[in-house]
């Protein structure tokens, strides 16, 4: 059985994706032209910062080290190629 995972983007129009749960959030997000834009993709140039509302994985050590650069202090904010998606979430673009 594969588990599927619902992203929605709050306050915005653009329509919510369905993924199998730990594929490429990156990934899904370009093909479906999300109001998330990606430079590097591989969590060093912080594009991709987005407020994650719902139960994610904590960040890795490399993405926790950007993030304390970039949003110090707000624990909802990651990057979104690094986020591994293991239930329904939703994104806000910083």
């Amino acid at each position: 059985m594969t588990d599927f995972c619902k992203i929605s983007f709050p306050e915005s129009n653009f329509v919510p994706i369905t993924l199998e749960c730990h594929q490429s959030l990156s990934e899904h997000l370009m093909v479906q032209n999300s109001p998330v834009l990606f430079g590097c993709r591989t969590g060093i140039c912080g594009t991709c910062l987005v407020e994650v509302i719902g139960d994610i994985p904590p960040p890795q050590p490399e993405e926790q080290e950007m993030l304390e650069t970039l949003a110090h202090n707000h624990t909802n904010m990651r990057l979104a190629c690094q986020v591994d998606v293991t239930g329904n979430i939703q994104l806000r673009k910083i």
